[in-house]
C-alpha cells in the first residue's frame, strides 16, 4: 500500500494556526485596552444585522477563559488540518467556517453567538471523520488521538450547559462531517494494491489452470543452419 500523497515535514503548516491564534488574542487585547465590546458583531440568528456575525463570530470571545479554552484545541486541530489535508485545508477552514456561521444563524436561539468554538468543532469533526472514511492507518491513528484528547467535546453539541452556544458547536460538527465526505478522495488516500504480472503468471489461464505458452517449432531452414 502506498500513499498517493507523500508527507514531507515543513514548518509552513504552522503558519495559519499561529496567525489565527495570535489574531484572536490581538482582537481580545484591543477590546480590553480600548474598553470595547465586539460581542454585537457575533451571530444574531435570523436578522439582517446579525448575519454579519457569520463572518466575524469566529474571532470574538467573551473573556480570557473562553479565549484560552478555544486557543489550544484550535491550534492543535489547525496544525492537523494543514499538515495532513493541505490540499483542502483552506476550503475547509474558510468555506466550512462560513457554513458553520450560516447554519448557526439559521438554527440558534435569539442571542449573540460568538467564539472560535464553531471552528474547533468543524475541525474536530472533519479530522476525525476523514480518518475513518479514508481507512488510512495514519489518519485513523490521528482520529483516535483526536477523540482521546477532545472526545468529551461531543457532549457540548447538546444543550447541557447554560450560556454555551451548543448550536454553534452542532453547526460546526455537522459541517465538518459533510466536508469530510465531500473531500474524501482528496489529500492522503489509501491506494489499492495492484499486482504486477510476472512470467510465472503467464503459465496459468484466467481460471487458474496450468497452461504454459506454446513455443512454435523452429523451421527446417533454421535447424539446418544451426547444424
Amino acid at each position: 500500500m502506498k500513499d498517493t500523497h507523500n508527507q514531507k515535514f515543513s514548518s509552513s503548516f504552522l503558519l495559519v494556526p499561529i496567525v489565527y491564534v495570535v489574531t484572536i488574542w490581538i482582537i481580545y487585547v484591543v477590546e480590553i485596552l480600548f474598553n470595547l465590546n465586539f460581542n454585537k458583531l457575533g451571530v444574531f440568528p435570523r436578522t439582517f444585522e446579525g448575519f454579519r456575525g457569520v463572518f466575524f463570530t469566529h474571532f470574538i470571545h467573551s473573556d480570557t477563559s473562553h479565549l484560552f479554552n478555544n486557543s489550544i484545541p484550535l491550534f492543535v486541530l489547525l496544525c492537523s488540518l494543514f499538515y495532513f489535508y493541505k490540499e483542502v485545508a483552506y476550503k475547509v477552514l474558510l468555506i466550512g467556517g462560513l457554513f458553520t456561521g450560516f447554519l448557526t444563524w439559521l438554527i440558534a436561539r435569539d442571542s449573540y453567538h460568538i467564539g472560535a468554538s464553531g471552528i474547533v468543532y468543524l475541525l474536530f469533526s472533519f479530522v476525525f471523520f476523514s480518518g475513518i472514511i479514508r481507512k488510512h492507518y495514519r489518519l485513523v491513528a490521528l482520529s483516535l488521538i483526536i477523540i482521546f484528547l477532545y472526545g468529551s467535546m461531543i457532549w457540548y453539541v447538546l444543550p447541557i450547559k447554560d450560556g454555551m452556544s451548543w448550536e454553534g458547536h452542532l453547526s460546526g460538527f455537522l459541517t465538518g462531517l459533510v466536508f469530510a465526505f465531500i473531500h474524501r478522495k482528496k489529500g492522503i488516500v489509501k491506494e489499492e494494491h495492484q499486482f504486477i504480472e510476472t512470467e510465472f503468471d503467464l503459465l496459468f489461464d484466467e481460471n487458474g489452470n496450468f497452461s504454459p505458452p506454446i513455443i512454435p517449432e523452429e523451421s527446417e531452414e533454421i535447424r539446418i543452419k544451426e547444424e
